[in-house]
């Protein structure tokens, strides 16, 4: 019986806090278990000359689980795992401490401040991730909460694009965001998504308990999900015709979000 669990190189120090530790899984099989579990992926590594079917499959699999695909030569997966077992694919994988919806919400109230929290409804670019907990963070949210499935996970992409915020930022990792929107508005927290046929920023009040919804790069927020939302808020813009419809997420993210700060600094809630 051949053996699925994941085959891992040499591990990296871990840090003091046991944030990160970045390790390398290599074989078709353990591969496709890591993707398919939910852990943290940061990039996938497939070898020039893979059978396009065989390709096409781990590349559908990485795009779900928010990783990077690299295709490299396999005298360099063969360096790296150190073995010619490698069977064409290899990948990253970032281990981080995670914390729960509750526990965000708990670092709030030992704040003594009214919850906000930044939900990820399927961000996909690392890139874009770590921009957006830089700017969560730098403007007093408490926590981010991201999907298990189909956006990217904090990885040492995330963690470098965030500037160290994602070591800082504490995020909760769940597994379906239309479910944690429902418990949050339970809990009394108002939930605004960001979407083009919103209310313009500047007419929304933002002050009080509340959460941010941004949804991915190319279809924004999932219907399902701003169907849950109590408000919409939308950015306005001074380029009409341009082809240009719609500023990056991570962009949209700091405008937002220094503006619900703004409002709850002018109330004394931060």
């Amino acid at each position: 019986m051949e053996d699925t669990r994941p085959s891992r190189g040499r591990r990296r120090p871990e840090d003091p806090a046991q944030k990160t530790a970045e390790s390398l899984v290599y074989g078709k099989n353990p591969v496709a278990e890591l993707l398919k579990s939910g852990a943290g992926v940061d990039t996938v590594l497939l070898a020039e000359g893979m059978a396009p079917a065989v390709a096409a499959y781990y590349t559908a699999l990485a795009k779900e689980a928010g990783a990077t695909v690299k295709r490299v030569h396999p005298n360099k997966l063969r360096m790296m795992t150190g073995t010619e077992s490698h069977q064409g694919v290899a990948a990253f994988a970032s281990e981080i401490a995670y914390a729960t919806v509750e526990d965000l919400l708990e670092a709030a109230r030992a704040k003594g401040e009214p919850p906000f929290l930044v939900l990820s409804d399927g961000i996909e670019d690392p890139h874009n991730l770590g921009a957006v907990m830089r700017s969560a963070l730098l403007c007093g949210a408490h926590g981010m909460v991201i999907p298990k499935r189909g956006g990217a996970s904090v990885t040492p992409t995330v963690i470098k694009s965030s500037a160290g915020a994602a070591e800082r930022l504490p995020v909760a990792r769940v597994a379906n965001i239309g479910e944690t929107i429902r418990r949050l508005k339970d809990q009394g927290v108002f939930v605004y998504c960001a979407d083009m046929d919103g209310v313009s920023l500047r007419k929304n009040n933002l002050t009080g308990p509340i959460a941010l919804v941004l949804g991915s790069e190319g279809s924004g927020v999932s219907q399902l999900v701003k169907k849950l939302c109590d408000g919409v808020v939308r950015l306005d813009m001074a380029a009409p015709g341009t082809g240009v419809d719609s500023y990056n997420v991570s962009v949209a993210a700091g405008i937002i979000l220094y503006e619900i700060q703004a409002q709850r600094g002018a109330l004394g809630e931060k």
